[in-house]
Parts: C-alpha cells; sequence; structure tokens
C-alpha cells in the first residue's frame, strides 16, 4: 500500500495504471449494483483511487474508507465542507458513518 501525500496529484502518481479498465461497480450486501464509475474524463481519479482500494483490501468497509479519504487528500476536505460536490468521496463518509460495505467490481476493456 501506499503512504499517502497531502496532494491528490502525487497520490495518483503512485497508483496503478487504469488504462485497461471499463468501469468500477460498487455493489451493496443485497448484491445491488448501487454505483459505478466509467474510466471517462473527470472521473479517473475517482476511478484510480477505487481500483486501488479494491486492490489492496476485501471489501470497502470502513478501514478501507478510511485510507481511501487519505489518498484523495485535499479533495476530502472540500467534499467535507460542500456535500454532494463529490459523490464518491462522499460514499467513503457515508460508510465511515455506519453505512454498509461495499463490494468494489472491476470490470476491465
Amino acid at each position: 500500500m501506499i503512504q499517502p501525500t497531502a496532494s491528490f496529484k502525487d497520490n495518483l502518481a503512485l497508483l496503478p495504471s487504469i488504462a485497461a479498465i471499463l468501469r468500477i461497480d460498487l455493489i451493496d450486501p443485497t448484491g445491488t449494483t448501487v454505483a459505478s464509475i466509467e474510466n471517462e474524463a473527470g472521473k479517473q481519479g475517482s476511478l484510480a483511487v477505487y481500483q486501488y482500494i479494491a486492490q489492496n483490501f476485501s471489501l470497502l468497509d470502513a478501514t478501507a474508507a478510511t485510507h481511501a479519504l487519505e489518498v484523495f487528500a485535499e479533495h476530502t476536505a472540500d467534499a467535507r465542507a460542500r456535500p454532494g460536490a463529490h459523490p464518491n468521496i462522499d460514499r467513503l463518509l457515508e460508510i465511515i458513518g455506519g453505512a454498509p460495505p461495499l463490494t468494489i467490481k472491476v470490470t476491465e476493456a
């Protein structure tokens, strides 16, 4: 696992490539896909973080979500200040707050 820095840009440089990733689906305990992150402009940073979390944790639980928030660095504070502006970070905050853990399913192109 990486040791996150205070810079999201620097952290992204430490993460594995997402070139082969088509999308990531987030699945709740009932088996329902509650969100998808596509490999497209504006979502690639989140895609990289969620792929990295999938590679290093068996489940997106509070421990994994806490680490992901560290990787998102300065965007985490912005998400806390502006709920709804960063839905992929909001989801992590919800899990830390007690929402059920999610399974991360990575779909390659």
